[in-house]
């Protein structure tokens, strides 16, 4: 027997072949006719997985998942995700399967296929699905080892799978499959008890994509589709997805000339700030450079580049190699033996004799002198010599990161106690080289602008310093509307090398973080794994207006930096001490910053933020004299403001003033230029009636200096969630 533990506490025994569906069942009929899956032990299964596996665990805790629970959710698109694969395959001839996860709110399958698959296929597959789900026909999985996994794959001519069997998973002596009525897929699930469970679904786009994420694999078609436990929730989803269009930053970032990216001429993933978005930038970068200073922050400016040898000392290079552009040498053989070092370093690389040859006769027409390289030694001999070549040059990256900097910029100079803590802050460019997959427009770039600060302080500072920089941040996230959010408190994997520093500094950074989220009160999660290489964070997850999550500022603690830096102060005993580091950005990255802002406000910004804020329109030439007058006396009050003087009717620009989203709109006739007034006009509120300048001085002032949010849609689809890739690969 099998002794189960339910959530409200109490235990049952179930017979040793019983199922999580038994359990339900065992509670009553009603309850087993909405169970989707279940949470035995932590493990997410099969409501019909046979719970023997876990025997050992006594008493053994599950939880019956229903249509309520958000991982119900996640396997029922999975399940979805084989019906459209089925589907697919009912439809089109040598269909070759890869992979089919769940992705936050929708699943995908990639397919090979010869034959282009279409939107305007869309509706055919669709209802190949509705027919597969009509049937109601049960997910049964099965298992095999690896030698019949492999024929059973060839058999069903998916060379794909026989691919991924003898290489991803390699390690596995037993695979699961599930069968479908006359559909088999290679998979680990878990899945739905039968397709009946899937209530509402719809396909949504098809692409490109690659064999394992590699272009140099085959290419394939991916189908994109969502689907939900009710049709109500299927339409709030797809009016959200078009929501998310309108607002797409991407397009309102040219419709209202705030940048502009070419790939062609200047480089994918490289924003050129036009004068409205380059504005917005200033203004939000002026209101963070005042709150610094008014914290005692210094500035400090930083070279775009630096030698590799920086980056090696403080570990960004090469951990972070591949999301890095290549070093840059002064000698002009550099770059081609740095190509040459990293090929010998792949382990999947067929480097030949004859190839090495001939790069080694290459390096010397290029001036390199590789005297200690001797192609009979060993492949360590053969990358230890070159690397010692290049150990001579002068090595520069484009800089990645600013913390290194800032670390040598401590090291300038000796310090003490009394200079601590140490404040530096500065708008410091780095480049990625990111993927052009990976591209979105400003919210994933090459070149970023961090507002990059770095505190250096004692032990004892630290949790104060923590705490002023978590206060900074929900300033400043509340200061443009950003009132929802939370702290991922990011901690490292237990049992990785992937980290550095020592395991007394790990556990003293993660308590110090912890104890101070719990007594601000901030809401927090903890989550391992996701800590930097050096240190653990605090990140903000930010919902927009229509409930969308955005990781934007942070805060880091780092112990390790400053021993990889050998920073030092003296103490109050006269002895060196170690300094801790923290690194702060409260906005992230000023590109990501404002292209999240873009979407949250639709590019209707509030009247501090408008790059235009206020736009004079007379009713005719005869007071254009007076509409110059206005401008000159609200552009003297710091406002940013502009005359309409074309000979359209006011009515037309008023209508284009609404269009191009201006705060407020200052309409002047010979009326108000006889009283000294201006007929006021509020893009949300309409019409608000002629004032004094004096008046209309005063109140937008006041509008300003509070940084006033007046209008932030609230969206009915908030509750939507993006989850995290749900990886069901196998």
């Amino acid at each position: 027997m099998i002794d189960v533990l339910l959530p409200d506490g109490n235990t049952i025994s179930m017979s040793d072949d019983a199922t999580s569906l038994d359990v339900a069942m065992g509670i009553s009929a009603g309850l087993a006719r909405v169970v989707v899956a279940a949470e035995v032990d932590g493990n997410l299964v099969d409501a019909m997985a046979p719970l023997e596996q876990w025997r050992e665990t006594q008493p053994l805790p599950i939880k019956l998942l229903t249509e309520r629970d958000a991982a119900a959710l996640s396997v029922m698109r999975h399940s979805c995700a084989h019906v459209m694969a089925r589907a697919v395959m009912r439809l089109y001839e040598g269909v070759s399967l890869a992979f089919g996860p769940v992705r936050g709110n929708v699943f995908y399958y990639d397919f090979g296929l010869d034959q282009q698959i279409g939107e305007d296929d869309f509706p055919a597959i669709e209802q190949e699905m509705k027919k597969i789900v009509k049937e109601k026909e049960p997910f049964e999985q099965f298992l095999l080892d690896r030698e019949q996994a492999t024929a059973l794959c060839r058999d069903l001519g998916q060379e794909l799978k026989v691919e991924h069997i003898d290489t991803g998973l390699a390690e596995h002596e037993q695979l699961g499959f599930y069968r479908q009525g006359e559909f088999v897929d290679l998979c680990r699930g878990p899945h739905v008890p039968n397709a009946g469970k899937i209530k509402a679904f719809k396909l949504l786009s098809v692409a490109g994509a690659y064999w394992k994420g590699d272009a140099k694999n085959r290419q394939l078609q991916r189908i994109y589709g969502t689907a939900w436990f009710s049709k109500q929730q299927l339409k709030d989803y797809l009016e959200l997805v078009e929501e998310q269009k309108r607002r797409d930053h991407r397009v309102l970032g040219k419709k209202h000339g705030l940048f502009h990216i070419t790939a062609e001429r200047v480089g994918s993933g490289l924003c050129l700030w036009l004068p409205k978005g380059a504005t917005v930038r200033s203004i939000l970068e002026g209101f963070l450079r005042d709150e610094m200073h008014k914290r005692g922050y210094r500035p400090v400016y930083t070279p775009h580049i630096g030698r590799v040898e920086l980056y090696e000392t403080s570990g960004h290079f090469p951990y972070y190699r591949d999301s890095q552009f290549t070093p840059l040498f002064g000698q002009e053989a550099g770059q081609l033996v740095d190509s040459w070092v990293n090929r010998l370093s792949d382990e999947g690389d067929s480097l030949t004799a004859d190839d090495e040859r001939k790069l080694c006769e290459a390096a010397k027409v290029l001036g390199a002198d590789l005297e200690k390289y001797d192609e009979n030694a060993s492949k360590e001999d053969r990358i230890a010599a070159l690397k010692q070549w290049e150990s001579r040059q002068e090595r520069y990256l484009v800089k990645p990161m600013n913390c290194p900097h800032h670390a040598e910029i401590y090291r300038s100079q000796p310090r003490s106690y009394r200079d601590l803590p140490l404040r530096l802050f500065e708008f410091g460019t780095v480049y990625r080289h990111e993927q052009t997959g990976e591209l979105n427009g400003m919210l994933r770039v090459r070149g970023l602008t961090q507002d990059d600060a770095h505190i250096f302080c004692t032990q004892e500072q630290v949790e104060d310093e923590f705490r002023a920089t978590i206060e900074l941040t929900q300033h400043v996230l509340e200061s443009v509307g950003l009132s929802d959010y939370h702290v991922q408190l990011s901690l490292r994997e237990p049992n990785s090398d992937k980290y550095v520093g020592s395991d007394e500094n790990w556990a003293k950074a993660e308590s110090a973080l912890r104890r101070v989220l719990v007594e601000s009160k901030l809401p927090f999660s903890e989550q391992e794994g996701e800590a930097a290489f050096y240190g653990p964070k605090a990140d903000f997850l930010v919902r927009d207006c229509i409930g969308r999550q955005w990781q934007l500022g942070t805060v880091q603690l780092d112990y390790n930096l400053p021993e990889r830096f050998q920073l030092e102060y003296v103490g109050t005993d006269n002895q060196p001490h170690r300094p801790v580091m923290i690194h702060r950005a409260p906005f992230g990255s000023m590109e990501r910053f404002i292209g999240v802002l873009i979407e949250h406000f639709a590019a209707a910004f509030p009247l501090w933020l408008a790059p235009e804020q206020l736009r004079v329109l007379p009713l005719s030439e005869k007071t254009e004299a007076y509409a110059e007058e206005v401008r000159q006396r609200f552009a003297a009050a710091g406002f940013r403001v502009t005359t309409d003087v074309r000979s359209a009717k006011v009515q037309a620009k008023i209508r284009d003033a609404q269009l191009e989203l201006i705060p407020y709109m200052l309409v002047v006739g010979p009326r108000e230029a006889e009283n000294g007034q201006v007929a006021v006009r509020d893009r949300i509120d309409g019409d608000l009636g002629a004032v004094s300048i004096d008046e209309a001085l005063s109140r937008l002032s006041e509008e300003v200096r509070e940084r006033r949010v007046r209008q932030v849609a609230e969206s009915k689809l908030s509750a939507f969630s993006e989850e995290d890739e749900e990886s069901n690969e196998y």
